[in-house]
C-alpha cells in the first residue's frame, strides 16, 4: 500500500484515522455496524435513553442525519425509540441487548486497531506522541469559537 505525501503532516493523519476506521468498520460489520455508528452506540453505552437532539449534539451531527441513522439501527435491531416519560413530544433512544453486545464488539475492535497502530512504538513515545496530539487539540480549539 502506498504511503501519503510526507511533505503533509496533516494528510498522513487524515489518511491513518481513515485507516484505522476503515479496519474497524471491517470487524464490526458482521454485527450489523455500519460506517458512522460507532459514535452513537459508545454515546448510548455511556448515556443510554438520550433523546435525538441530545444524541445529535453529543456526537456532532445533525439532526436530520441522526434521524436517517437511528431508522436503520432500529431496523437492525440496534436500538429502539420510546417516548419520554414526562414529555410525549420527546423521543428517546435506547439500546437493545443486540445494540449493547454490539457495542462490546465496536469497543474490542477499536482496541484492536489502537493496538496494531501502536504496535512498534516504545512507551516513551506514546506518551510523547499523546502530548503532541493534546498541543495540537488546544490549538485548534483555541482558534475556534463554535466549539465551546
Amino acid at each position: 500500500m502506498p504511503h501519503p505525501q510526507p511533505e503533509s503532516l496533516t494528510h498522513m493523519m487524515s489518511h491513518i484515522l481513515k485507516l484505522h476506521r476503515h479496519t474497524v468498520d471491517q470487524m464490526i460489520h458482521s454485527y450489523d455496524v455500519y460506517p458512522g455508528q460507532p459514535p452513537l452506540l459508545l454515546r448510548l453505552f455511556e448515556e443510554d435513553g438520550l433523546s435525538q437532539s441530545e444524541l445529535a449534539s453529543r456526537i456532532r451531527n445533525k439532526p436530520a442525519t441522526l434521524t436517517v441513522m437511528v431508522d436503520r439501527m432500529e431496523k437492525t435491531g440496534l436500538v429502539q425509540r420510546r417516548p419520554d416519560l414526562h414529555d410525549q413530544r420527546v423521543t428517546r433512544v435506547y439500546l437493545t441487548d443486540k445494540g449493547r453486545q454490539a457495542t462490546i464488539v465496536v469497543k474490542e475492535a477499536i482496541q484492536t486497531a489502537d493496538e496494531k497502530v501502536f504496535e512498534h512504538f516504545l512507551p516513551e513515545e506514546k506518551l510523547l506522541f499523546r502530548r503532541l496530539l493534546i498541543q495540537m487539540h488546544d490549538n485548534l480549539y483555541q482558534s475556534d469559537p463554535t466549539d465551546r
